[in-house]
């Protein structure tokens, strides 16, 4: 073949190839309204109504000569909620005008309008988006999938990818055999799918999650190791596949949202746990939005594992890192009774903040229920929330949930965290006890840290998890169980409870296969 024909047929082949892609991508109708992007208004109130407008204030007759050069609209503007935060109350509003000429007041007054204005929308004035090029030939280059048949043939399965066991090949979470497609899930069986999101635009401080991916599949392998507390090997009881990394857009999180939320879909459809490992906690958004499409509006519940509780609203932003919480409740996929909030300490939510969970039903635990009633009642009540009425739950891990000792390397540190062996403990007997249908950790950032101990301990918490699910599956379920073999020698009878230890360890060896 002379070299002209080859490059004609390479032409051709990479032609047909782009055609069947461009095909596959026309075919693929959006399953929900995509309202962060475009035109197309965002179907829900924006408002968030935690924020009480102050009502307007009256003033006394003997400031009116003060007043005489403003508008009505001027000084409707002064006695109302909006001129409150700079002028004060009723009080403080009338010393500013008694020590003010008429000729200040309406100059104080047109500084107030002016600032007011200027942080509003105005149309005309401001774009509400920045719109997409749709006419680049590349416009969805960044999630077109490889059309199938230019891949080589295969039976459908988990790929093991290691030269020996498990290693000798391309880093994988944990060493486990990859998985590409839908149909690799369903002929393998596959009951948890490691799914990597290196979306970081989303935090805007600090940055997080576009190394996180790559550090956990070079230095996460304990995730994949046996658990001495229990005694139990998740890879040999769970099947568990790397499913590669999700394709993000990271100059859009808009964008990034609906295709994670597609893939998170076929792994939950495909029946297997999606564990997702990234990125900002935009993320819990597209996860649990998912895990709603397969489910149901109202059927799944969340463990928010965090300092912070990402559910503030009435920024200019419709999904950042800190409003997952909040656009999933009012889009209604989880219930805000059904949102159960761990670890809070950071400077908010304020006073209505808290009183607005209260009012909606919302079950939190912050760090000062902790310090008050105790980490072990805490974390009875929490696990005995979780396991309530048999409900499918999604557990979110927001790797600042731990104290900046543990995990430096996060976007917005908070201390006085959770140590490592209250999040192990936590995380595994949430995925022991009960019915836990999605994971994900998120908000971590290995650049900040080049002693690889955040990248370290994120893998402990993702083989807590993984541990939890094993057990699940094993039966392993009572009340914070650990073996009888491995938290305690019985060489006597030092707690009074010797026999029962070695009871149990006979039982169970007489129950292994």
């Amino acid at each position: 073949m002379t070299i002209a024909s080859r490059g004609v047929r390479a032409a051709f082949l990479f032609a047909a190839m782009l055609m069947a892609a461009v095909s596959q991508a026309g075919d693929e109708a959006p399953n929900t309204p995509e309202h962060v992007v475009g035109e197309q208004r965002y179907p829900f109130d924006t408002v968030d109504h935690r924020e009480q407008q102050e009502p307007p204030i009256e003033l006394p007759d003997r400031v009116a000569p003060k007043l005489e050069l403003l508008t009505p609209e001027e000084l409707a503007f002064l006695l109302s909620g909006d001129a409150r935060p700079f002028a004060g109350s009723a009080e403080e509003t009338v010393e500013a005008l008694e020590e003010r000429t008429p000729e200040e007041v309406k100059a104080w007054v047109d500084a107030m309008q002016g600032v007011v204005e200027g942080n509003r929308y105005r149309e005309g004035r401001d774009a509400p988006n920045i719109p997409f090029n749709t006419k680049s030939p590349i416009f969805n280059a960044w999630r077109l999938k490889r059309p199938r048949s230019m891949d080589p043939p295969r039976q459908a399965g988990p790929v093991p990818l290691g030269r020996y066991d498990g290693y000798g090949g391309p880093p994988t979470f944990g060493g486990f055999p990859l998985a590409l497609y839908k149909e690799d899930l369903v002929a393998g069986k596959v009951d948890v799918a490691i799914l990597g999101a290196p979306l970081n635009m989303g935090s805007g401080w600090r940055d997080s999650g576009a190394q996180a991916t790559v550090d956990l599949r070079l230095l996460g392998w304990p995730m994949g190791t046996a658990d001495q507390y229990v005694q139990v090997d998740a890879a040999k009881v769970l099947t568990i596949v790397d499913y590669g990394d999700v394709a993000v857009d990271n100059a859009s999180t808009e964008r990034s949202m609906r295709h994670v939320r597609d893939v998170v879909r076929e792994i939950a459809e495909a029946g297997a746990v999606p564990m997702i490992v990234g990125g900002d906690h935009s993320l819990e958004y597209p996860d649990v939005a998912a895990l709603s499409d397969v489910y149901g509006k109202g059927k799944v519940s969340v463990i928010h594992l965090d300092s912070h509780f990402d559910a503030w609203w009435g920024d200019s932003h419709l999904i950042s890192h800190g409003y997952p919480v909040y656009r999933l409740i009012n889009e209604g996929h989880v219930r805000a009774a059904d949102y159960i909030q761990v670890g809070l300490r950071s400077s908010g939510p304020d006073k209505t903040g808290f009183e607005w969970m209260r009012e909606q039903g919302m079950r939190y635990h912050t760090m000062a229920e902790i310090e008050k009633r105790g980490w072990y009642a805490v974390l009875d009540r929490v696990v005995a929330e979780a396991s309530e009425d048999g409900r499918k739950l999604h557990i979110s891990f927001d790797i600042d949930v731990l104290d900046p000792a543990f995990a430096v390397a996060t976007g917005t540190p908070v201390p006085g965290g959770l140590t490592m062996r209250e999040a192990i403990t936590i995380v595994r007997r949430l995925c022991a006890e009960s019915n836990v249908i999605g994971f994900d950790l998120v908000e971590f950032h290995p650049a900040l840290d080049p002693t690889y101990k955040t990248t370290l301990n994120s893998a402990h918490v993702i083989k807590a998890c993984l541990t939890g699910l094993a057990m699940h599956k094993k039966g392993l379920t009572a009340n914070h169980y650990l073996s009888p073999l491995s938290s305690e020698n019985a060489i006597d009878d030092y707690y009074g409870d010797q026999k029962k230890h070695l009871d149990a360890t006979r039982a169970e060896e007489g129950a292994e296969p």
